[in-house]
C-alpha cells in the first residue's frame, strides 16, 4: 500500500513530537514536512509547489496565520486546492466545525485528548482519508 504523503501544521512543540511519532510509527504516511503555523506551511508551499503532498492536517488555533487562513489560501489558489485540508482541533462546537468546511476543510478530526493517542488518531486518520477518498 502507498503511504500517503502528509504535512502536519502544529504550533505545540510536544504536540508536533506525539503527531511525528505516530504517523511515522504507523506506515501509513510519510511526513514530508511540519510547519510551526499557516506562515511556515505557506512559505514551505511556495518553495516545494513542484512536490506538493497529498494531505495536509493543520492545527486550528495558532498564531500568525491559523487553520482557517490556511482554508482561505489553499481554496483560493489554483496549484494548491487539489491539496486536502483536514483539520484538526480541540474544539468541536458545531460552529467551529461548520464554520471549517464552509471555508472548504477536506475534514474535521478532532485532537486526542491525551499526547499518548496519537497512534489510535493516525490510524483512524488513515482510515477516513481512505472512506472519504481523499487520497487517490
Amino acid at each position: 500500500m502507498k503511504k500517503i504523503k502528509i504535512v502536519i501544521v502544529e504550533n505545540d512543540e510536544d504536540e508536533r513530537y506525539f503527531m511525528k511519532q505516530g504517523f511515522e510509527g504507523s506506515g501509513l504516511f510519510e511526513l514530508v514536512w511540519q510547519a510551526t503555523n499557516g506562515d511556515d506551511l505557506l512559505e514551505w508551499l511556495e518553495t516545494n509547489s513542484t512536490s506538493l503532498p497529498d494531505v495536509i492536517l493543520s492545527d486550528l488555533n495558532m498564531p500568525g496565520k491559523n487553520g482557517y487562513d490556511i482554508l482561505d489560501y489553499i481554496n483560493a489558489s489554483p496549484v494548491y486546492s487539489k491539496v486536502p485540508v483536514i483539520v484538526t482541533s480541540c474544539s468541536t462546537l458545531n460552529t467551529t466545525v461548520n464554520r471549517c468546511f464552509a471555508k472548504g476543510a477536506a475534514d474535521f478530526v478532532p485532537k486526542p485528548e491525551t499526547l499518548l493517542e496519537y497512534t489510535p488518531f493516525v490510524q483512524s486518520l488513515h482510515k477516513q482519508i481512505h472512506q472519504k477518498q481523499l487520497v487517490k
